[in-house]
């Protein structure tokens, strides 16, 4: 079985599609990838419903809560239980029913846009300093780069999702792909909390443009080092410096654009 094949079923459906090329038109099949609504239950309350790619949506949901503040160890999650056929999941955690009385249901967009309704710039700027002093060399960032997009198979299949991938200098640790980049990197989060893996000395790779929700997720966790093969926007760029974080754009072919914090890029 390819990679492809493997990453049809739950996550790309075919769909009849007229194809017009030049002076030619044909009826054929081509690959869609999914979206379907997650809707996470906290603490016995429906909480909030993400529009996501359905792969690994129970991490989705911790690295969501995770993100928002809600939690901050995977320890603190007492249950997790997840209902794939019905787009549910169910999340038990300490410390009773703040977050429901905080924010109530909330329904949240996949968009490009402004991920989630909880974001807020005073959320980076509150952020402790990122004061890491892990270094990654211009070749490295080539190198996974170059990995992040050969582990793309449902981008490489349908070209309508995004990805991201927490690494070290030499290596991906953890790659995850949805059609949200906040989703993308979310995952990345419950994969983390879950398996006991330390953000503050790793580097974030991702697809997606680093707008400032990007960004202040980055923040929020200590997360040193972001990387994209795409454009950030100005404000994105303001809160690294601010923050201390090392912000790496346009990563593609034999070029990059370091934004801030140069120093953690070396020859």
């Amino acid at each position: 079985m390819s990679k492809h094949d493997a990453a049809e079923g739950r996550t790309v459906e075919q769909r009849k599609i007229l194809r017009v090329e030049r002076d030619r038109a044909w009826e054929t099949a081509d690959p869609v990838i999914r979206e379907v609504p997650l809707t996470v239950y906290l603490n016995g309350q429906e909480f909030v419903t993400l529009l996501c790619t359905p792969e690994q949506m129970d991490m989705l949901a911790v690295g969501f809560l995770r993100s928002e503040g809600l939690i901050r160890d995977f320890s603190e999650v007492t249950s997790l239980r997840l209902d794939e056929e019905q787009g549910f999941v169910f999340v038990e955690t300490q410390g009773g029913r703040l977050a429901e009385k905080l924010y109530g249901k909330r329904t949240i967009t996949s968009g490009c846009g402004k991920g989630t309704v909880f974001f807020s710039v005073l959320d980076a700027l509150t952020s402790e300093p990122v004061t890491s002093d892990v270094t990654v060399a211009v070749v490295q960032i080539h190198n996974l780069m170059r990995a992040l997009q050969e582990q793309a198979v449902l981008f490489q299949l349908t070209g309508g999702i995004h990805s991201a991938a927490l690494c070290t200098p030499e290596t991906v640790l953890f790659f995850c792909e949805d059609i949200g980049r906040h989703n993308a990197v979310d995952k990345i989060l419950g994969l983390c909390l879950r398996d006991g893996v330390t953000i503050t000395d790793k580097i974030l790779v991702t697809s997606g443009r680093i707008s400032s929700e990007i960004l202040v997720k980055a923040a929020k966790l200590g997360l040193p080092v972001l990387v994209s093969r795409a454009a950030p926007t100005t404000l994105s760029v303001d809160l690294a410096e601010k923050i201390g974080i090392t912000l790496v754009g346009f990563a593609r072919g034999q070029r990059l654009n370091v934004y801030s914090h140069a120093r953690r890029v070396v020859d």
